[in-house]
């Protein structure tokens, strides 16, 4: 199992995804969102996993700030996921072909096992 979480720091749902995995002693590497994107090669397959409306995060200021909502073609809606780590839903939890967005412990025990 090769899990990887993206996610902020300060967020509440990826703090927990950390714990669930550290309590669990599943290995797992954490890339900060704020620091380090989503390569494109990583949205795709997240994409593909659990759908590009899902990654984004409608309530964010960015969102609103670069009229997101109006940009209703796929490739527009990712080059900004790409350039801007602050429209994501958090945490995306990866194993693999297989994701996650937000705080899905049900999912992940299936992984597990």
């Amino acid at each position: 199992m090769n899990i990887q979480i993206f996610g902020v720091k300060k967020c509440f749902d990826t703090k927990k995804a950390e714990r669930y995995f550290k309590e669990r002693k599943i290995n797992y590497q954490f890339i900060d969102l704020t620091i380090l994107g989503l390569s494109k090669g990583e949205l795709q397959s997240v994409k593909v996993a659990v759908g590009l409306n899902n990654l984004v995060n409608s309530a964010s200021k960015d969102f609103k700030k670069l009229n997101m909502d109006h940009i209703l073609s796929t490739d527009g809606r990712e080059e900004l996921l790409l350039n801007n780590s602050s429209l994501y839903n958090t945490p995306i939890v990866r194993n693999g072909k297989q994701a996650t967005v937000g705080y899905k412990p049900d999912i992940w025990a299936s992984w597990v096992d």
